[in-house]
């Protein structure tokens, strides 16, 4: 059984910079796509990435892109994401998920693990 793990949330300073990890447990991730949703209060889940662990090709929604960066270490079966320029909209619980599968597309309704999620607040 696959069990994810994040970490690496808090407070973070508009502007400023975090980096989440998502740690594997249970089965290795080769085969899996690995997402990063967030859920704001009041809102619904929305996808920030998702990453092939296998080639490490990482796509991402427009209102991340060029701020928000995923990236994999093989040999520590975790997942990176990295998170710069934040602002206060940037505030919500962040989740890891995983799908068995190639390609790196995620849509929530078709993840198959998912960790307890990891906070981010972005205010001064």
């Amino acid at each position: 059984q696959l069990q994810l793990v994040e970490s690496g949330g808090g407070l973070v300073q508009p502007g400023g910079s975090v980096r989440l990890s998502c740690a594997a447990s249970g089965v290795s991730l080769e085969y899996f796509a690995i997402g990063w949703f967030r859920q704001a209060p009041g809102k619904e889940r929305e996808g920030v990435g998702c990453i092939s662990f296998w080639d490490g090709n990482a796509y991402y929604p427009d209102s991340v892109k060029g701020r928000f960066t995923i990236s994999r270490d093989k040999a520590k079966e975790t997942v990176y994401l990295q998170m710069n320029a934040v602002n206060p909209e940037d505030t919500a619980e962040y989740y890891c998920s995983a799908r068995m599968g190639s390609g790196n597309i995620c849509y929530a309704r078709t993840m198959d693990y998912w960790g307890k999620g990891t906070p981010v607040t972005v205010s001064s």
